[in-house]
């Protein structure tokens, strides 16, 4: 059965929460249980392309979620606790919602991934055992090493804790969190995305929103403009056909900097995270576009 993505160019607060509405239909009960952590990226300070919190505001209220974070594992405005809480501060986060970051105490938990391509285990933020469910929110770009990011993105390097981003880049080396091999780093991505969707036991909702998409990550302090124009939001219970459904997107459209865009993504075989994804069986690249 093709995993449901529901689509719409109209990209506003409100048809985020409309779109996250109709994904979580097909949801137990309809909604996300429980306590839920609400995963997004913070946006390095310095970077002008991140998706701000009044945009994500109503449909973190609408879930009364938790917004989740963890330490980077590179130099800058949050690889540190202090200078992750100051950077929250700073760009909104702690005034419109309860804030957590996953991995400001150790010690890490870890997960296993017994049947991980690359890596057995991935360590996240301890706190991330706090919650019940969780929705991802996914500035949909490109980056720098992988490509692109999305829902896989948030799912292993986003909710890793510090220690554990520098374990997924190595590949279960974290010493070589910027020399191992590139294959393997993103096949280990994969492993990690599936050790989070199996914790939260089908319990989450991926959005995706295609807009400000530049080259760069949210990671990046420097960051070049968007490319393209906005494509719109993408709304799933399935991270792998979310993800795959914004790549589709991205080579159906004519804009002009489409293909400065897609450069950045096979030149880094982004897609390759997915396809390793998708063969560990935790989503599928098949989907229907539903567009709302």
């Amino acid at each position: 059965m093709k995993s449901k993505v529901f689509f719409s160019s109209e990209i506003t607060a409100e048809k985020v929460v409309e779109l996250f509405n109709a994904a979580s239909n097909d949801l137990p009960g309809g909604i996300l249980p429980g306590k839920v952590a609400v995963k997004l990226h913070s946006g390095e300070p310095g970077n002008q392309n991140f998706l701000k919190p009044d945009f994500w505001q109503p449909v973190v209220n609408d879930v009364h979620g938790t917004v989740v974070e963890c330490n980077t594992a590179y130099d800058g405005g949050r690889n540190t606790t202090e200078k992750h809480r100051e950077t929250m501060e700073k760009h909104g986060w702690s005034k419109h919602f309860t804030v957590d970051i996953m991995d400001a105490e150790g010690p890490d938990a870890e997960l296993l991934i017994p049947n991980g391509k690359r890596i057995k285990k991935v360590q996240v933020g301890k706190n991330m055992l706090n919650y019940d469910s969780m929705l991802v929110l996914s500035h949909f770009k490109g980056h720098p090493m992988g490509g692109f990011g999305g829902a896989l993105k948030q799912l292993s390097i986003g909710c890793a804790s510090s220690y554990g981003k520098a374990y997924i880049h190595g590949a279960g080396e974290p010493e070589k969190i910027w020399t191992g091999d590139h294959n393997s780093f993103l096949e280990s991505m994969a492993d990690a995305a599936e050790a989070v969707v199996r914790h939260f036991n089908g319990n989450m909702v991926f959005i995706n929103v295609m807009k400000n998409m530049s080259v760069d990550c949210d990671c990046c302090s420097v960051a070049e403009d968007p490319c393209m124009a906005d494509i719109g939001i993408l709304a799933s219970l399935d991270p792998i056909a979310v993800d795959r459904a914004c790549l589709d997107l991205v080579y159906a459209s004519d804009d002009p900097g489409r293909d400065h865009l897609l450069e950045r993504i096979e030149s880094r075989n982004g897609a390759h995270t997915i396809d390793a994804a998708a063969e560990l069986g935790f989503g599928s690249k098949d989907y229907e576009l539903i567009k709302l």
